[in-house]
């Protein structure tokens, strides 16, 4: 039996001191992964089955109607939503897949050059559980890091993944230098990866029901207004618990060809104009941002000593 880790922080999280005395921190994640989907037009087994419509395209076959709406985020959803977050001043992390950055490498420079992030979301927008290697899972992370760094002249510092990490990936992201992952979906603050104690690697968990996907799913949204109520009931719970001491982190995930398509962009609007409305009493990081504040707060090595002395 694996060993996992069921209790986190338990009823004692920490007093978390948020910038400006705001009670809440919530982060606004873009997915940026079209044109890295599975596409039996690019040589793949078959092409992706999560989309607008289930296709009824034969397994193998090219599948012109779902590679279009993967295009639609970057030829229309991806200019509605920077255009959205420079009116609100909001910055955003981006999760970057390497291959649809090399076929849209302009459209990633000019996010990264408005300040937003651009984070590491794997070569392929597939779970990293597939790699059948370390080395082969290096190959491709090493590959997706030079890549949005020759597009956008930042190196990506942040990791997730589609699905799961494999057993391997920490440790690669350890190796590669990078400061933080998000595959975590257990928790509503960040916290320490101790499994190898001198080079801890820092978790800023990530959530998947504060998020657009939900409208590709028959239990999930259907109009903007469903994903807006549901954003705003989140922040009421978290900012009644951020003013009795214990602020927490609350994520809101979008993708260009879900949130890009106009009906469902004004749920991306509304959620601007939501957070906008609580002023000074939510912090909006972007994750590497979240993740520098955390170590300064939280030092990794102060956490360890702590938990041995315990």
């Amino acid at each position: 039996m694996s060993i996992r880790d069921l209790h986190g922080y338990g009823s004692e999280p920490p007093a978390v001191r948020l910038p400006n005395g705001a009670k809440l921190a919530v982060s606004l994640v873009v997915n940026f992964e079209e044109g890295a989907e599975l596409a039996a037009g690019d040589g793949d087994a078959s092409s992706e089955r999560i989309s607008e419509v289930a296709s009824v395209v034969p397994e193998g076959r090219w599948d012109q109607g779902t590679e279009q709406i993967f295009a639609y985020g970057m030829r229309a959803g991806i200019w509605r939503v920077l255009e959205a977050l420079k009116a609100h001043g909001r910055l955003a992390t981006f999760y970057m897949c390497g291959r649809a950055v090399e076929r849209s490498p302009e459209i990633a420079r000019r996010i990264v050059a408005a300040g937003h992030e651009a984070a590491c979301h794997g070569w392929r927008w597939l779970p990293h559980a597939h790699y059948d290697s370390a080395d082969a899972e290096r190959a491709d992370l090493k590959r997706c890091v030079e890549v949005i760094r020759l597009a956008t002249g930042e190196r990506p510092l942040g990791f997730f993944c589609r699905g799961s990490e494999s057993r391997w990936t920490r440790d690669i992201l350890r190796e590669l230098g990078f400061t933080y992952t998000s595959n975590g979906l257990d928790d509503d603050l960040p916290y320490w990866d101790h499994a190898h104690p001198a080079q801890p690697l820092l978790v800023v968990p990530y959530a998947f029901d504060t998020n657009d996907m939900k409208f590709f799913h028959p239990n999930g949204f259907v109009r903007a207004d469903e994903m807006v109520g549901y954003v705003q009931d989140a922040i009421e719970v978290l900012l009644a618990e951020g003013a009795a001491g214990r602020p927490k982190l609350l994520n809101i995930g979008f993708h260009l060809r879900i949130i890009g398509r106009p009906a469902r962009f004004a749920a991306f609007r509304r959620i601007l104009q939501l957070l906008d409305s609580y002023g000074d009493q939510i912090w909006v990081p972007r994750r590497i941002d979240l993740a520098t504040f955390w170590a300064e707060q939280f030092p990794a090595q102060a956490r360890l000593i702590m938990e041995e002395s315990a």
